[in-house]
């Protein structure tokens, strides 16, 4: 029979799992417009400058600045009006000496031109002469050719997740292809006599499958490419076949159920047959969550998740996520968001693991406070009334009412 054999607190089971997996990374290319949310697989330089002409960032008038100097309210230098710079086209006014032209925001500066006046700083005064009421100096309300980006620049390393802000970049550039890294492939198999698909109708002693949906969901947010193993009976010789067509096909493999310590719970024989070194750990220090497995089989991480789905999805953020980074070479990946707030029970928990605990935001006299969503693992609805989740520490009895805490959020 299987035995907890190394619980290790949350943070070591991580650092030991990330430190034998190697990137398995592969490239393809994409259109630039469909590469959101994928990895880079090589550096990205800028095959020309931007902007590619001087621009101006107001509306007003582009001028040489020497001609503003001095000028104030009191005072004021009076410029004359010699024409207008069309959006989108090439300058066609030329400023000598006490001369100004009509610019827009984005628009082309002239040649002779080094500035541009904002319009409210300026007023009209008789026929084309306007009179600017506060000096520019050179250079100002100016973006300067290649002051964006440079020639030649890195604009993006290898192994960078590709953001919305990323493509606008790659764009501006005209790059409208990417190579990218493809999806790592995650084999997902549930496991329980009592599982059935979630269209049927559950009979007495069984449970529609959750675990497939919500781990893939979590894939695909991860960046990788869920594949679906379906639901394999308590069965040794069964989930040894899918495991092993499992491996063969992917490039890690996840369990869900199986893994904790009775007779029936099958997983860690199975994952330990896979290949070498095995099992790194059979047991994490967390509640939710804590009959998980960690392995390494022939090159390839394999876990095996609890079958309470608060759980799988526990640990499948603390360790599948990471793991599908590492596989993608990723050094930016996104992360959740935290927020401070208030705990609003006392929440007790037993030194010697980490609780995570779901906990709903709501906002009282302008605080944020977290109302903890109490229920047991098997419970999938205490996270979906939960916003997030936040951490009563290894060593803690439990945090008290009022105290702050950082809630992780979905």
């Amino acid at each position: 029979m299987p035995i907890f054999f190394n619980v290790l607190p949350p943070s070591e089971a991580l650092l030991l799992l990330l430190s034998h997996v190697r990137p398995r990374v592969q490239a393809e290319t994409l259109p630039t417009v469909e590469a959101l949310d994928r990895v880079t697989v090589a550096p990205l330089a800028a095959p020309h400058p931007l902007p590619t002409f001087r621009r101006g960032t107001m509306d007003g008038y582009a001028v040489r600045a020497a001609d503003t100097y001095g000028a104030t309210g009191s005072l004021p230098a009076f410029l004359q009006v010699v024409g207008e710079v069309a959006m989108g086209r090439p300058p066609n006014v030329t400023l000598s000496p006490g001369q100004a032209a009509i610019i827009h925001t984005g628009g082309a500066l002239p040649e002779t031109a080094d500035a541009v006046v904002q319009v409210e700083n300026t007023q009209p005064v008789g026929d084309g002469e306007i009179e600017v009421v506060k000096a520019v100096a050179a250079g100002e309300n100016v973006i300067q050719v290649g002051e964006d980006v440079a020639t030649g620049e890195e604009i993006l390393p290898a192994g960078h997740w590709l953001r919305p802000q990323d493509l606008g970049g790659l764009l501006a550039l005209g790059i409208t292809e990417v190579p990218v890294a493809r999806k790592p492939r995650v084999a997902l198999i549930a496991t329980g006599d009592e599982v059935i698909p979630p269209d049927q109708e559950a009979g007495p002693g069984q449970v529609r499958d959750i675990n497939s949906y919500t781990t893939a969901a979590q894939t695909l947010r991860a960046g990788g490419e869920p594949l679906l193993y379906g639901i394999i009976p308590d069965d040794l010789p069964a989930l040894e076949a899918a495991a092993a067509r499992a491996m063969a096909e992917a490039d890690l493999l996840v369990f869900s159920a199986g893994s904790s310590v009775s007779v029936r719970d099958a997983t860690a024989l199975v994952i330990a047959g896979l290949g070498e070194p095995g099992i790194l750990f059979h047991g994490v220090a967390i509640r939710p969550g804590k009959p998980t497995i960690g392995a390494i089989a022939d090159g390839k991480p394999a876990i095996g998740l609890p079958g309470n789905p608060v759980s799988a999805m526990n640990l499948f953020d603390l360790l599948v996520v990471p793991t599908i980074h590492r596989l993608l070479d990723c050094h930016n990946p996104p992360q959740h968001s935290v927020v401070r707030a208030r705990v609003a029970r006392n929440v007790a928990a037993t030194p010697g693991r980490e609780d995570r605990v779901p906990a709903k935001l709501v906002r009282r006299d302008g605080e944020l406070w977290a109302e903890p969503v109490f229920g047991k693992s098997n419970l999938i609805y205490t996270l979906v009334h939960a916003d997030g989740t936040f951490v009563v520490p290894l060593d803690a009895a439990g945090v008290t009412a009022g105290e702050w805490v950082e809630v992780r959020l979905f």
